[in-house]
């Protein structure tokens, strides 16, 4: 049997044990909620419709999970006004399972079974991306650890030059860069493919932007 709901402003068609997700409707994980504006129901080519609902019809539902859509841009520009405007969007979502269609005024019963069900799919559907999540953060965070435990080069005596000089380096890159050791235009300089090579690996700099830093750097050293 399959039924025709209409609820956030839009229509569905669902048949029982359809997980389909609907704007946001107020409730915990594992709650039943009741979907009481049916627009039709059958089954195969006998189908009764409502005016506009049917009577005494009712669909269950269970909330399975609590989320939100994907971000839509919304941009706006009037021509020879300088007149600009962007807005984002994300609408919250609920993910739900339809647990029964009811019809003559039956009464909803909760099954635990159809919880379980549930609850074991969601995981199931994020358990992929929290493993790809996590293998892809560990390589970082190794990187990390490795960088907090020692510097990569040993820092010269005497005073400091100012990195931020050297076009491409800003602030956060430059204190990055004198935690590790490298704090005069006369070191960068003089860092060999090597050297380059061992900073791409540990630091969030490309090789090609420590190469750069490092011909500005072989300039600023002979003034």
């Amino acid at each position: 049997m399959f039924a025709v709901i209409k609820t956030g402003g839009k229509q569905y068609r669902v048949a029982a044990n359809d997980l389909l997700k609907i704007e946001k409707v107020e409730a915990n994980v594992g709650d039943i909620v009741e979907i009481g504006h049916v627009l039709a129901h059958g089954e195969g080519e006998n189908v009764t419709f409502g005016a506009p609902f049917v009577d005494g019809a009712l669909v269950t539902a269970e909330v399975v999970e609590q989320g939100k859509n994907r971000t839509v841009i919304a941009f706006k520009k009037r021509r020879r006004q300088n007149s600009r405007r962007k807005i984002g969007h994300r609408q919250l979502l609920t993910t739900v399972r339809i647990a029964e269609i009811l019809l003559g005024g039956a009464k909803p019963a909760k099954k635990a079974a159809v919880k379980a069900e549930a609850k074991a799919e969601v995981a199931a559907e994020a358990a992929p991306k929290e493993a790809k999540a996590k293998k892809e953060a560990a390589p970082k965070a190794e990187a990390t650890a490795e960088t907090a435990a020692a510097p990569l080069f040993k820092a010269p005596k005497g005073e400091p030059d100012d990195l931020t000089v050297i076009k491409g380096i800003g602030p956060v890159a430059a204190k990055d860069l004198n935690e590790q050791g490298i704090i005069t235009f006369a070191q960068l300089a003089k860092l060999t493919d090597k050297d380059v090579a061992k900073i791409d690996e540990h630091m969030p700099f490309s090789a090609d932007q420590i190469k750069d830093w490092r011909e500005q750097a072989k300039e600023l050293a002979k003034k």
